[in-house]
């Protein structure tokens, strides 16, 4: 049996690299990548404290199905945000965007 800390490694090393493509990038499709990655680290934590912790209870296996739900919700109007700027602007370059500016 794998070791918790093994996941707990696995899932801060996803969160770290997700957090840092969210915040070093400047197109919006890469932000929002690497806010999947971080959601992704998020659910791997979720279901290896369920089997550790309670695994007899499906409620580590319900709320990572929750964050999916999110996570396709959050991709999907996301998506749909940076196709119409983009048809807009010409550009998905966040530093380029200055939609509240008259």
């Amino acid at each position: 049996m794998i070791p918790l800390y093994w996941y707990l490694l696995v899932a801060a090393a996803l969160f770290s690299i997700g957090f840092y493509g969210a915040m070093a990038r400047k197109n919006a499709i890469a932000i929002l990548m690497g806010i999947e990655l971080m959601l992704n680290a998020v659910n791997l934590n979720l279901v290896a404290f369920w089997r550790y912790v309670k695994p007899e209870v499906p409620t580590g296996e319900v709320f990572a199905i929750f964050v999916l739900t999110v996570a396709a919700a959050e991709a999907a109007v996301g998506l749909a945000i940076i196709i119409a700027i983009y048809r807009s602007r010409d550009t998905v370059n966040v530093e380029e965007l200055n939609l509240l500016k008259g």
